[in-house]
């Protein structure tokens, strides 16, 4: 069932984010924004130097910010996986390397399978696998996330509580997530693609480019929020925009000829496939 709550403000035992970059980072601000974690309670490993920089100017300094997970010098209760796919064997060597171990992981790293995880942790640790978008880096992302058969509800509800500082959450079967990550893992990149054309439509017909870009944006803002608060469905909506033989109903009509809704279901199938590829 898809929610959108904001995160619960219950306290939770020490945290380490392994990966300190865009999404590992979006997800420490909504943590500790939502109440999830204090910033003591909160490690963040990032391999680069220059990156750690960044991250003592992002957050306050009770967070530990540190280059090896070996150095860390508290116990880790939970691990968030940020890294990139072909850091993942070094990563969890690490996470297998504290004494205590950490009591389970969530994952955000796409295309990797709860199986292949386990397999480099080497561990017994409970794994929940995620797929958010990079709207969680504004804290409007949603995020899908499935369970390894390790995991007790306490461990689901715990990531739904991490992945909901950023944004919505959906609970799938694994099986499942390569379908997400064509739909909403790449879908801001599909909705960036018709904001760039509907912008150069605007200019072709003689608004200038920041005047198109700010109708754009709000246009589409808007219409999300329409279709979240009404529920109703987007067909439903469309055709209340749409007046027989309107200005609507003419731009419809060039879409519909150059079929612009069948390209669009094939590239959630194709970016589906390459999902499915990537991961094995």
């Amino acid at each position: 069932m898809l929610t959108s709550s904001g995160g619960s403000k219950q306290p939770s035992a020490n945290i380490c984010i392994v990966g300190g970059g865009k999404m590992g980072s979006a997800l420490a601000g909504g943590i500790l924004r939502s109440g999830v974690v204090s910033p003591e309670q909160l490690a963040i490993v990032e391999s680069m130097s220059d990156r750690r920089e960044v991250l003592t100017t992002l957050f306050p300094a009770e967070v530990l910010i540190t280059g090896d997970i070996v150095s860390l010098e508290r116990s880790v209760d939970s691990v968030i996986l940020a890294v990139k796919p072909a850091d993942i064997e070094s990563a969890c060597r690490g996470i297998a390397a504290l004494d205590p171990l950490p009591s389970r992981m969530l994952s955000i790293v796409a295309g990797i399978t709860i199986d292949r995880l386990q397999s480099s942790l080497r561990v017994d640790i409970p794994v929940i696998r995620s797929m958010p978008n990079t709207p969680a880096l504004v804290g409007a992302g949603v995020s899908a996330l499935a369970p390894s058969s390790k995991c007790t509800e306490e461990d689901i509800l715990w990531a739904e509580r991490i992945l909901g500082a950023v944004g919505a959450t959906v609970r799938l079967e694994e099986e499942y997530l390569d379908a997400v990550t064509g739909l909403s893992g790449s879908g801001p990149a599909y909705i960036f693609l018709v904001a760039e054309a509907l912008v150069e439509g605007g200019v072709l017909v003689g608004l200038d480019r920041a005047t198109a870009g700010t109708l754009v944006a709000n246009t589409i803002l808007g219409a999300a929020r329409l279709w979240l608060e009404t529920g109703e469905d987007p067909a439903a909506l469309r055709a209340q925009v749409t007046s027989p033989g309107g200005t609507t109903a003419a731009g419809l009509s060039v879409l519909e000829q150059r079929a612009i809704r069948a390209a669009f279901q094939d590239a959630v199938q194709k970016a589906t496939l390459r999902s499915r590829e990537l991961g094995h």
